[in-house]
């Protein structure tokens, strides 16, 4: 699925339920969102989407911290959207597929045009030039902001990132300690 598509079904969502809060929109799609505790080692599931009997069930591994079940919450929302007519959706953890995952890509591009705004993204960096600094900012890791890079650039933004996020980057978010 193209970058335009991706950016056109968030759009779409965002105007018709006239949200970017990705709790307050699965509760608008009827989509299930459970926590659970899943531990937090570096191999430990962040989150999966289910689709089974016509449901659509996310759930979110309860010991993250609230700015990363976020993110989480969004990308599994990206599977949800993106995905959902995919034999592979009938069970979804991101810890099944590799780093270059087509669908995790997706989802990440999905999370990423979902939960920051062009012009505030915009904004900050013209406050702040630092990639870094502006993705602490946005209270997003810097992979997903490097995903919002690619977003921009393909709508003619003249951006560079300086990293270049993996797929799978959501596997490992916070591994190490972070908050």
């Amino acid at each position: 699925m193209s970058i335009e598509m991706i950016c056109k079904e968030a759009y779409g969502l965002m105007q018709h339920y006239g949200e970017r809060d990705p709790w307050k929109l699965a509760k608008a799609m009827n989509i299930i969102v459970d926590q659970q505790p899943m531990g937090n080692s570096p191999n430990a599931c962040k989150g999966f989407y289910l689709y089974q009997s016509r449901k659509r069930h996310i759930t979110i591994n309860s010991d993250l911290p609230e700015t990363v079940k976020r993110i989480i919450l969004a990308h599994e929302l990206g599977h949800a959207v993106l995905h959902q007519k995919t034999k592979i959706n009938n069970f979804h953890d991101f810890v099944l597929y590799d780093s270059t995952s087509q669908y995790e890509y997706e989802a990440n591009l999905f999370a990423a045009e979902y939960l920051l705004d062009d012009e505030l993204v915009r904004e900050k960096l013209s406050e702040d030039t630092f990639f870094f600094s502006v993705a602490k900012e946005l209270e997003v890791p810097p992979e997903l902001l490097d995903f919002k890079f690619r977003i921009l650039k393909r709508k003619g933004w003249n951006l560079e990132s300086p990293i270049l996020a993996d797929s799978n980057f959501l596997k490992n978010l916070y591994d190490e300690g972070d908050e």
